[in-house]
């Protein structure tokens, strides 16, 4: 049975087993030692943007540079990644890098998932998405987004 998000949890962390989380933010605290304190919110921020994806699929929505390393660590683990997004989306959340700085493929910002998830009433811990959760609705386009230019692609 698929159960597509019409509203998002609450807390984006019960999405997954606590096994699974626990395994994610080891992972995060690993490869990513410079974040190692935050590994716990950076998987949970990860969790309500695809939350946001998995409710707003027309959206095509942009992680910031530190959301973006949850995305990474969960994509790794593809078979539970997979399951998620299945359970979740009803539908592969896809990463689509793009090559052009601080846009998504489609100019979607990370300051226009901020204002996704906060319509959606998912948590946005500010610290973790720069200025983007400052310059919502500021229409500049030059609010940060993923490192790697990244967007959910439902293509």
């Amino acid at each position: 049975m698929t159960v597509i998000l019409d509203r998002p949890a609450t807390t984006p962390r019960t999405l997954i087993p606590s096994a699974l989380f626990d395994r994610l933010t080891a992972r995060i605290r690993v490869d990513h030692p410079e974040h190692a304190q935050q590994a716990d919110v950076i998987m949970e921020q990860a969790l309500a943007f695809l939350a946001a994806c998995a409710a707003r699929p027309e959206a095509r929505l942009a992680p910031s540079e530190i959301v973006d390393i949850g995305w990474h660590t969960f994509i790794l683990y593809t078979k539970e990644y997979a399951d998620f997004c299945q359970r979740n989306a009803g539908r592969f959340i896809h990463h689509a890098p793009t090559d052009e700085e601080g846009v998504g493929s489609d100019g979607c910002t990370a300051a226009d998932t901020v204002a996704v998830m906060r319509k959606l009433g998912l948590p946005v811990v500010r610290g973790l998405w720069g200025h983007a959760a400052a310059c919502e609705g500021s229409g500049t386009g030059k609010c940060s987004q993923c490192h790697q230019g990244c967007t959910d692609s439902n293509k």
